[in-house]
């Protein structure tokens, strides 16, 4: 009996270290799950992207092909290429790791199994040679006391008891067993499909280089007019930057002057409203207040930045909070294809470049939206030649340049994601591109680090 107590309790042991194991594999699974569902949305995406940017290359006419609009959707694909083979080799690194735990798995549920059949097979073996049901009968009448006896009975239940649940357990870990085996089959028939994948596109990648190359080699051969055609982009971009500068200007001007004025007008009927008083009780003396330049309903502000009222404020800090969650400004589709700040053109080692904002590229016939809530406090046509519009949010203010049109009107308030206009398509470089930039005051911010990265 003492024997038989034993092997019950290393069995359990072996049951309770079997059952660790497989709740540490639930929990590693369901985190892995988890990890591969995001790398499967990223791939999807990232294969949108490129679909996405083989249709604006198509859109580009066959005798643009070599030009700059043409380069930047090609580059942007390499990335994006780069970017799908890394995904692929993240999923293949983790479908590895999952399929080491799963074959750790399945040997601990073969030395499992194997146990759990030896350990049935010497209890059947006991059981046959112990099948008479008098000599049972008469273990128990044998017994000195009537605990003892029914101790013994309480021994052979539990005896039978334990096999059905062997039994049972040898079953359970077959099944399971079997599953695994299927589920490691199913893996790597899986890791074989992205290892296929994978060297698809690499090979794409490869054939995306070369194109890249001739295009590169084609602008270069005409690199004195290519200079001279971006030296004149780059004027007009200056020539745009300082445009938007100026009606930013020009807004904080006109915004201190209305505070100004609202605070004259409030210290004026203040002074009446305490001329008034005085006369109707002109025993009683108020004692004097110095007035200072601020209201109930405006909030100082530095010399250079206009006063702002309480819904104002309350719009800047909306807006500051919501730092990089800002909606995409493209209705669909689009991504950024020359970054905030100063960087070298892609096509003219040395000639370098600069952006006070990020330039997004799109499919013609896309709409610009608002990026938050606001109010439009400026429409222009820019020196590059599309229109452009001024949105303010408190003390924030976002610009959208490179329209063909515009569909609000300045001083009409606007929510986020309204459509306020459509990207200008430029025939001359093949290339359909808006220009967003995010001010607060008069300094300019990376709008990339302002909004979502797409269609949020």
């Amino acid at each position: 009996m003492t024997r038989f107590r034993y092997k019950r309790s290393k069995s359990r042991a072996v049951i309770a270290l079997l059952c660790l194991f497989v709740l540490s594999f639930a929990s590693f699974a369901q985190n892995g799950n988890k990890a591969k569902k995001d790398l499967e949305n990223k791939k999807k995406r990232i294969n949108e992207e490129i679909n996405e940017i083989n249709s604006m290359l198509s859109e580009t006419k066959a005798n643009k092909r070599s030009s700059l609009g043409a380069l930047v959707n090609i580059n942007m694909k390499l990335e994006k290429r780069q970017e799908l083979i890394n995904t692929i080799n993240a999923e293949i690194f983790a479908l590895n790791k999952e399929i080491k735990v799963n074959e750790n798995k399945s040997q601990v549920l073969k030395t499992n199994l194997e146990k759990l059949k030896g350990d049935y097979a010497r209890m059947i073996l006991f059981a046959q040679r112990n099948q008479d049901s008098y000599s049972k009968l008469m273990f128990v009448f044998a017994a000195s006391s009537f605990n003892q006896a029914y101790s013994r009975l309480k021994y052979f239940q539990q005896y039978s008891d334990f096999r059905k649940k062997q039994a049972a357990d040898i079953i359970k870990t077959q099944s399971e067993l079997l599953a695994n085996l299927n589920e490691l089959k199913e893996q790597r028939h899986e890791k074989n499909v992205l290892l296929g994948t994978e060297q698809e596109e690499k090979q794409n990648l490869d054939k995306e280089k070369g194109e890249q190359e001739q295009v590169l080699t084609e602008l270069q051969q005409k690199e004195k007019d290519l200079k001279t055609e971006l030296e004149k982009k780059k004027e007009e971009t200056i020539q745009l930057q300082l445009a938007i500068k100026k009606l930013i200007a020009e807004e904080i001007k006109r915004k201190l002057e209305e505070a100004k004025a609202k605070a004259e007008a409030d210290a004026v009927a203040a002074k009446k409203a305490k001329e008034a008083k005085e006369k109707k009780n002109p025993k009683v003396k108020n004692p004097k207040i110095k007035t200072v330049p601020t209201t109930s309903t405006s909030i100082a502000k530095k010399d250079d930045a206009p006063a702002l009222d309480p819904e104002e404020v309350a719009l800047s800090g909306e807006f500051a909070e919501n730092r990089g969650h800002l909606p995409w400004p493209v209705a669909k589709g689009g991504m950024i294809c020359e970054t905030y700040g100063e960087h070298e053109h892609p096509a003219i080692k040395g000639f370098m470049m600069f952006n006070n904002g990020v330039e997004i590229c799109a499919g013609k016939g896309s709409q610009v939206r608002s990026i938050f809530d606001g109010e439009v406090t400026g429409i222009a046509v820019s020196p590059t030649g599309g229109k452009l519009v001024i949105i303010r949010h408190g003390e924030y203010l976002s610009v959208y340049s490179n329209l063909s049109e515009v569909s609000v009107k300045t001083g009409q308030k606007v929510s986020s994601k309204q459509v306020i206009g459509t990207v200008l398509h430029n025939e001359d470089e093949g290339k359909t591109s808006m220009n967003l930039q995010i001010w607060k005051g008069q300094k300019t911010m990376d709008p990339s680090g302002w909004i979502l990265s797409r269609n949020g």
